[in-house]
């Protein structure tokens, strides 16, 4: 054998190995562009890879496609904020296991001068307010949770007026749109946290349990999954209900504020720094 092929051999082998040693397992997420845009996935998702020696492909959209990425069995995990679609999901077989994560809250944002007068009324009469008046609003319009909470908060057939818009974007261009409409717009409120130097809206109307906005995970049923895929996204879901990650999501912050609270408050650590 000649120095050459034996250089050319040496190098398919490294060239090999390297490709066995650099081949990470992959796991699919899909969650929504609120979560993605609160950053809290910044402080979750790293210590997930390293912990199980795995790449977390972060799929962010509204919560209708991330559900129909799911149904299509095109993800392995979906996060996202629709208790109702939620269940229709897993009734329906597309997951086989589902957990609450966290909550935080929808807020009625518009102009501090409120041409409405809707201040610290409960949101579906001050709904009904600005869409008598023919006041400016703007709606995510994109089957995500925030516009599904949206269409929920109408008391009756939402009407329709010239100034109401629907963006089709997701939460954080659409916190942007109507701040420069001077409209009112729902909004989860970790993504007005995270804009809220950017923009000049305000929370006006009063909090009540229909503005609870809940996070549930879920594990993706897919036909002929290899296990080891499966126990992956299993263990995913372990991670975002364990102790530790309870406490960070608790932990973390904004400005000084939460920007979520924790749903297995049972599992937290027993000491939190502040």
């Amino acid at each position: 054998m000649t120095l050459q092929s034996s250089c050319l051999l040496v190098l398919a082998l490294l060239a090999g190995c390297g490709d066995r040693l650099g081949k990470s397992k992959v796991l699919r997420l899909a969650t929504t562009t609120s979560t993605r845009d609160s950053g809290l996935l910044d402080l979750l998702i790293p210590t997930f890879e390293q912990q199980q020696d795995v790449r977390v492909d972060v799929i962010a959209a509204g919560t209708g496609k991330a559900l129909k990425l799911g149904e299509a069995g095109d993800v392995d995990v979906v996060l996202v904020h629709a208790r109702q679609a939620e269940e229709t999901f897993m009734a329906a077989g597309f997951g086989c296991r589902r957990e609450e994560v966290m909550v935080n809250q929808f807020e009625l944002l518009g102009p501090a001068d409120d041409p409405a007068k809707i201040r610290g009324m409960l949101t579906p009469e001050a709904l009904q307010r600005i869409a008598r008046g023919g006041f400016r609003m703007v709606s995510r319009g994109d089957d995500s949770g925030t516009h599904k909470r949206e269409l929920e908060l109408w008391a009756q057939a939402r009407p329709d007026w010239d100034q109401y818009v629907e963006t089709g974007q997701g939460m954080g261009p659409s916190l942007i749109i109507a701040d420069q409409m001077f409209a009112y717009v729902l909004s989860d409120r970790g993504t007005y946290l995270r804009f809220r130097p950017k923009i000049d809206l305000v929370p006006l109307t009063a909090q009540s349990p229909d503005m609870k906005n809940p996070y549930g995970i879920m594990v993706v049923h897919i036909e002929e999954q290899p296990a080891a895929q499966t126990e992956l996204a299993q263990a995913m879901v372990d991670y975002f209900i364990s102790p530790q990650v309870q406490t960070m999501i608790q932990n973390f912050r904004l400005e000084g504020e939460p920007l979520f609270f924790p749903l297995q408050p049972t599992l937290l650590q027993p000491t939190i720094e502040e």
